[in-house]
């Protein structure tokens, strides 16, 4: 349902990762038929390039890696977050100018809308945790959940994930190269994990020399091969092409990624970054709904990991019942609604 009223949009992205940013490339078209939108930037743990209008940009809280152990390296992360600044940053976001506040799991505009006394709506991924429905691993992160419930609020949640597990949740927002692809299996595998350092693929996909993989990492400049592997530069088309056209996808268990590697059939393998309790939460629900391959890390034991999952039954397919245009209208008019949940 259109509005008559031509909104202000404020819109804030995390960019700890692709995957925020992924989303908001697809959404951001949708979100323009309510009024004028403004964007705001948050962190610089990504790869991806797009044209979003980025009005505001800060650094925001940004996680380090330990690329050995696919780890994040906590003291390093610790080390790098500037409370004073963000407090800063908060007080003078203009947040006040604007009809509608969306925020994708970013603290900065978090902070500022209490501040402020701002009504938002905490829409994406992060925000599906705010109910008990969600899957957790067996053993629960107590400082986890309390990240996930604490680092960016919002006077209403609206979440996403791989299934409908309560009312306010909604299925994935999944990109039109892929709505709209034709799936096939020209033999390769698809790799996609930004935790580890290339030496430490190269060193044990290179063991495989029975299969060809196409690993995508922000350490390579230029596409080049080596053996059995192609390595290439983040590519959002190139990335497209190769997760559309390969045999199985290898990656993190983070939440855009695998929920497209399920809508188009294929084979799906996950391995949680270690420390980052919401991809140990979205292992736990692959695991369980959707048949998929989890691993702790890879290390000297992938090649039996890697026999053991090809040699299964492929994951469980993901069938969208919605499309992004109802859930990003649903977004505005609860967000513009006064209720909370």
């Amino acid at each position: 349902m259109l509005h008559a009223k031509r909104l202000k949009i404020f819109y804030a992205v995390q960019a700890t990762g692709n995957g925020h940013i992924s989303r908001a490339i697809e959404i951001y078209p949708h979100l323009q038929k309510y009024g004028e939108v403004d964007v705001f930037l948050s962190g610089s743990n990504y790869d991806l390039k797009s044209d979003l209008p980025v009005a505001y940009k800060s650094k925001g809280i940004s996680l380090a890696y330990n690329q050995q152990s696919g780890s994040i390296d906590i003291k390093k992360t610790i080390k790098n977050i500037r409370l004073k600044q963000l407090w800063g940053e908060a007080k003078y976001l203009p947040i006040e100018k604007y009809d509608l506040i969306i925020n994708d799991f970013e603290s900065i505009t978090s902070i500022a809308c209490q501040l402020k006394g701002k009504h938002s709506v905490h829409f994406g991924h992060q925000a599906s945790f705010a109910s008990k429905e969600v899957p957790r691993p067996k053993k629960k992160d107590l400082m986890g959940e309390l990240v996930l419930s604490n680092y960016a609020k919002g006077s209403r949640n609206i979440g996403l994930h791989f299934e409908k597990y309560d009312r306010f949740i909604f299925q994935p927002i999944i990109k039109k190269a892929i709505l709209n692809a034709e799936p096939c299996n020209d033999g390769h595998f698809t790799v996609y994990l930004s935790q580890f350092s290339l030496e430490i693929l190269r060193k044990y996909f290179h063991q495989l020399n029975k299969f060809k993989f196409h690993i995508f990492s922000g350490e390579v400049l230029n596409t080049h091969e080596d053996g059995n592997i192609k390595f290439l530069p983040i590519n959002k088309e190139v990335f497209n092409k190769s997760l559309i056209t390969c045999n199985g996808i290898i990656t993190s268990a983070g939440f855009e990624t695998p929920a497209e590697a399920l809508y188009l059939g294929k084979k799906l393998m996950v391995v949680p970054i270690a420390g980052q309790y919401e991809q140990i939460c979205n292992a736990a629900a692959l695991v369980d709904s959707f048949h998929v391959k989890s691993i702790k890390t890879v290390d000297e034991n992938f090649s039996t990991h890697f026999y053991n999952w090809i040699n299964t039954a492929s994951s469980k397919s993901l069938y969208l019942t919605e499309t992004t245009e109802q859930i990003i209208d649903n977004v505005i008019n609860w967000g513009l609604s006064s209720k909370v949940n």
